[in-house]
């Protein structure tokens, strides 16, 4: 009753389901992973210290920043140079402009240092002049379309969208680091600007995606084999049919 199984036309379906199952539970499996990665992150920064309480380190040996050197005080030397405003940004439910100032560290290296947060009617601060040691929270460069970060098109000289070499890299003649730091403690009138979460961790929105594609999987998984037994029970039923005579042979 079952040899029609045997068939060419039954053998492409039989290795269809067999190479559809093991994928699916797999790129389940994947997408399950991913998500307890960010689940354990997420329990990692809650146990970790808060900010203020971390050990200051040099900068260089908190790079390339990941999702655990992220928000770590790091300190740098160097002088400071020029200037930018970051619009559009909002701290304590307002607002307003990042003052982001380029420090050239002993190490040649232009560093992007946001001193602080102003109402975006309030003029630019001027910078400390001479040689300045400065400490705050590490970040790793801004991703247009993520954390809420955009960048505006027809920004007017002086004004950048997002911090990130990539949108410095024209601007400036030295070597941009891939991370930013945010002061500790804001220079003058200026509200200090709190460090953002770690971009890939923590629980959010893209965390249940990856629970969601987990269950999307795993239900392509079980329609694949509904699918093939509704076959095989149809078929055999249409067997059973031409051996009574109620219905016509194949041609």
């Amino acid at each position: 009753m079952y040899r029609f199984l045997l068939t060419p036309r039954w053998w492409g379906i039989n290795v269809f389901v067999v190479l559809a199952i093991p994928f699916c539970v797999f790129m389940g499996s994947w997408q399950l992973g991913k998500f307890e990665e960010r689940v354990d992150t997420h329990q990692e920064a809650k146990r970790a210290p808060a900010p203020g309480e971390r050990d200051v380190a040099p900068l260089a040996e908190l790079l390339p920043v990941d999702t655990e050197t992220s928000g770590r005080p790091a300190t740098a030397t160097g002088v400071y140079g020029k200037q930018f405003r970051v619009p559009d940004r909002e701290v304590d439910g307002r607002r307003g402009d990042y003052v982001l100032t380029l420090l050239k560290t002993d190490a040649g290296r232009t560093l992007p240092v946001v001193r602080g947060w102003v109402p975006g009617d309030e003029p630019t601060p001027a910078a400390p002049s001479g040689e300045v040691t400065v400490t705050g929270a590490l970040q790793a460069s801004e991703n247009a379309g993520t954390n809420g970060v955009h960048t505006a098109g027809g920004l007017p000289a002086g004004q950048l969208g997002m911090i990130s070499a990539a949108s410095l890299v024209n601007l400036v003649p030295d070597d941009v680091y891939d991370a930013w730091i945010t002061l500790t403690e804001a220079d003058g009138d200026m509200v200090a600007v709190p460090a953002a979460v770690a971009e890939g961790s923590g629980l959010d929105m893209k965390a249940f995606q990856n629970l969601g594609y987990t269950g999307e999987w795993f239900v392509f998984a079980a329609f694949v084999l509904f699918m093939w037994f509704r076959l095989v029970r149809r078929e055999v039923e249409a067997s059973r049919d031409r051996a009574l005579g109620l219905e016509p042979e194949p041609v």
